[in-house]
């Protein structure tokens, strides 16, 4: 556990300085006089349709890697270690398929969007360069985290993306507002974290293009093909559910509005920084633990990712909601963002549930039982995509935010119900419910004794207050217990740097 817990905090504080170009690129996005709504929404768009093919074309590519890495480690030397060949391979297959079916459904596209977005029409044929960066970096990143190696991936994919985002911002307004320019430019952005973890692979000596078929390859094809056919399903069912909160904003009421949804899920995203951290670092342990059929491990990564994930969404949300209005009204945002504040509400519990179940789909998917994954993403996929296409059209965007939150409510749900029956396992504990009391109490406290400061002195004075009751009493009444060895590491480490 302490290397997990080890690396979960390093990746995570790696990825929060990401968050921060994120933070000043969402600044600059949304501020008037430099980006339009319906730019900022073609960015969106361009993420949003380039994860839908990443979907179609990944083939379920990556959980080949999660699942099989272990065996091809023990088994195999590195030179003749065969796995991350045949998976990119297989990736560009499904690439080449999937610009062909782009191109031929392009004119489904045009119906659906040339009334609302039509923008997204004239640069349709960009997203699939994005596509293809998109999925031999992932690939790569998951063959990297199951070698044991997450801080650098995390990275590329969190401040790499972002800071570079900035890098095109800056051209942008120093072109003249060339936004042909900038877009362009932005289809090619996963380039640069692709190219920089090949790079990284070969100075680990672990990244090697195998011309020969191996032998544990032979055993296990069938198994592979057989999970790839599973996960493939529901990886399309899960990014289709991800994609059509946007999609549908789109079609129905503009690229200006699917830019405020995506600046609301922005904020309320900020909170899921240590889930990525923690899922990228578990898996890997996962995995081995199911092969060495050790449940003790398995129970114990639930229960504390549970309740160290709850600890964190809350802690989060809670300075975010404290100082929602005030930073909006401080930053001179476009008057139009202003409308996403209950759309940032509903995502952020949505997250808060979502991280208090804790690695529910990571222990599902490198279990035996990996082909639940696909069942329960069709139940989140028939909830998700009609609520959203009714609640979309009759309340905007604020009905996208209630189909988010309750189709991920009912998700959450069955995985809780079927780690229960099938291993007994479940996350909570009462230490679960002193966390939302002991949030709950310190939000109060805060909110009561600054609510009528609405200024940057009262966004200060109310973080800082927060902060210091928050981390004190979870301390003092040791909600977790990776609470104290963070301390001692923390002390430790500014013992040497004295």
């Amino acid at each position: 556990m302490s290397t997990i817990r080890r690396q979960t905090i390093i990746s995570s504080f790696l990825i929060y300085i990401g968050f921060a170009f994120g933070a000043l690129n969402t600044y600059l996005f949304t501020r008037q006089g430099i980006f339009t709504p319906e730019q900022y929404g073609l960015t969106r768009a361009f993420i949003v349709i380039g994860q839908f093919f990443y979907g179609f074309a990944g083939f379920g590519l990556t959980s080949v890697i999660y699942k099989f890495y272990p065996y091809y480690k023990d088994h195999l030397p590195k030179e003749k270690n065969d796995l991350l060949t045949l998976t990119m391979l297989g990736a560009l297959i499904g690439f080449v398929l999937t610009v062909t079916g782009g191109v031929l459904f392009e004119s489904l596209m045009v119906r659906k969007f040339i009334a609302k977005s039509p923008l997204i029409l004239q640069y349709y044929f960009w997203v699939f360069p994005f596509t293809f960066f998109l999925l031999f970096f992932t690939l790569l990143e998951a063959y990297t985290w199951s070698i044991g190696k997450t801080i650098v991936p995390n990275f590329l994919r969190e401040a790499g993306f972002r800071f570079s985002t900035t890098f095109l911002i800056v051209i942008f307004i120093v072109t003249g507002k060339n936004f042909d320019l900038f877009i362009k430019l932005f289809s090619l952005l996963y380039a640069v974290s692709f190219f920089v973890l090949i790079f990284y692979l070969i100075r680990l000596k672990e990244f090697h293009f195998v011309t020969r078929v191996s032998r544990l390859t032979k055993r296990f094809k069938k198994r592979m093909f057989a999970l790839m056919g599973f996960v493939y399903g529901g990886s399309l069912v899960s990014i289709g559910a991800q994609s059509v909160d946007f999609l549908a904003i789109a079609s129905f009421k503009g690229l200006n509005y699917g830019a405020v949804f995506d600046f609301s899920s922005y904020v309320a995203n900020v909170i899921q920084v240590p889930q990525r951290s923690l899922i990228s670092v578990s898996v890997g342990v996962l995995s081995r633990a199911w092969k060495e059929k050790d449940f003790e491990t398995i129970n114990r990564i639930y229960i504390r990712s549970s309740l160290n994930l709850l600890l964190i969404s809350i802690f989060l949300f809670s300075i975010i909601w404290l100082n929602y209005d005030s930073a909006v009204a401080g930053l001179h945002l476009n008057a139009i963002y202003k409308e996403g504040k209950w759309v940032v509400f509903l995502l952020a519990i949505k997250n808060i549930v979502d991280m208090g179940t804790g690695v529910n789909a990571q222990i599902i998917g490198t279990s035996t039982y990996w082909r639940f994954d696909f069942l329960s993403g069709i139940v989140l996929l028939l909830l998700v995509v009609p609520l959203n296409i009714i609640l979309v059209k009759r309340y905007g965007i604020i009905g996208s935010a209630w189909s988010n939150l309750i189709s991920y409510v009912v998700y959450n749900l069955i995985r809780l119900i079927f780690l229960k029956r099938k291993y007994n396992l479940q996350p909570f504990t009462l230490q679960t419910v002193w966390v939302i009391v002991q949030g709950a109490f310190c939000f109060a406290i805060v909110y009561f004794l600054f609510k009528s400061s609405i200024n940057w002195i009262g966004i200060v004075a109310r973080t800082f207050t927060f902060v210091l009751l928050f981390v004190s009493t979870a301390f003092y009444f040791k909600l977790s217990p990776d609470i104290e060895p963070v301390l001692q590491s923390i002390k430790k480490r500014l013992r040497l740097r004295n």
